[in-house]
């Protein structure tokens, strides 16, 4: 699973190593080293304006800000969302809570790396911080889902919320050993077809993710403190000592 990650670029960096036509952003959040579920995080979408006069509009690649846990369009309850934060790349095409969102609301979610536990017994487990080797942004594929809100106005700007989760896949041999699942990473030249809002074919999304090339990730273990979603800081992404690395 995926249940914490770090997200420290600045929107402007974003803006440009994913090449957005539509900042749709409102404000810059902030540097986050221990992103948790709930939270509002970056995402990067393609769709037409939400203001576009024409009707027919062409779609444009989006920075937009989500909450991270989906809310099924059929929802009656957004806490559904807590328990949404993960969506198995293998039951995608099927399962009534993503399938939707899979052909038609595919996204990416801008990362610096994320933390996963790895239990060395039965009272310990040890965090460890997962990131690119080459220090550069990490694209995890993910879903996203508008949910309306039937207790607000039309009018209300918060009639309607828009959530994300993140896809998880079996887990690369070599980060294995920390834990059996990882997020799925899109490389560069994936972005383009995967936010493609005309690919809606399961079958021909599932083929594109079968060429996916390895992950280029590296883990190192760090500070238990990032255990607690109160704590933050870039400290919490340092090494600990060399004596306790693993893998």
């Amino acid at each position: 699973m995926c249940g914490r990650y770090a997200s420290a670029r600045k929107r402007q960096e974003l803006l440009e190593e994913f090449q957005v036509g539509l900042d749709g952003t409102s404000a810059e959040l902030p540097a986050d080293y221990n992103v948790a579920p709930t939270k509002r995080v970056y995402a990067v979408l393609t769709r037409p304006e939400e203001q576009a006069a024409e009707a027919k509009a062409e779609p444009v690649r989006q920075l937009q800000v989500l909450k991270w846990g989906l809310v099924p369009s059929w929802a009656k309850d957004p806490s559904i969302g807590n328990r949404m934060i993960n969506a198995r790349l293998e039951t995608l095409a099927e399962k009534p809570s993503f399938r939707r969102a899979f052909a038609h609301r595919r996204c990416l979610l801008p990362a610096d790396g994320y933390y996963e536990w790895y239990r060395a017994d039965k009272k310990t487990k040890q965090p460890y911080f997962i990131h690119p080797e080459d220090g550069g942004v990490m694209a995890m594929a993910g879903l996203y889902e508008y949910w309306k809100d039937p207790t607000r106005a039309d009018d209300d700007p918060l009639k309607w919320l828009v959530t994300c989760t993140v896809i998880t896949t079996t887990a690369e041999d070599h980060l294995g050993h920390i834990h059996d699942r990882m997020p799925l990473i899109m490389k560069p030249d994936m972005w383009s077809d995967w936010l493609d809002p005309a690919l809606t074919e399961p079958d021909k999304v599932l083929d594109l993710l079968a060429s996916a090339p390895p992950s280029g990730l590296v883990a190192y273990p760090v500070s238990s403190e990032v255990n607690s979603v109160r704590n933050n800081g870039p400290h919490l992404i340092d090494p600990e000592s060399p004596e306790t690395q693993l893998f």
